[in-house]
């Protein structure tokens, strides 16, 4: 093998280790889970204000849990969608280096 190939075998290798875990996922994850509780939560304090004459605190504290988790959960959409960015781009650098590597032609694998 010539030191090109190794070296892009290597860079294969590397990719292909480094796109084994999606963190995007895991972001957009944790972006819709938060938007959920938000949901949930803010529903909850609109009722209690609703029901009562004079806001309670635990209305307030959970008005401030809502708003938090509605922040957390953009800036989890946020960096996720970077992080998606950065792994497409690695995927398809791990693709032109599969067909630079002829590893889809089961021909060219085979020993001459």
């Amino acid at each position: 093998m010539s030191a090109d190939i190794q070296d892009k075998r290597a860079r294969f290798d590397q990719l292909q280790e480094s796109l084994a875990t999606r963190q995007s996922t895991t972001h957009f994850t944790h972006a819709g889970v938060s938007v959920i509780a938000f949901m949930l939560i803010s529903g909850a304090a609109g009722k209690l204000f609703y029901d009562s004459l004079r806001a309670p605190l635990l209305a307030w504290g959970a008005t401030l849990l809502a708003l938090g988790l509605l922040v957390y959960g953009f800036r989890s959409y946020r960096k996720g969608r970077v992080v998606l960015v950065d792994e497409l781009q690695r995927y398809e650098a791990l693709l032109a280096l599969r067909r630079e590597l002829h590893l889809d032609n089961p021909a060219a694998l085979l020993p001459r």
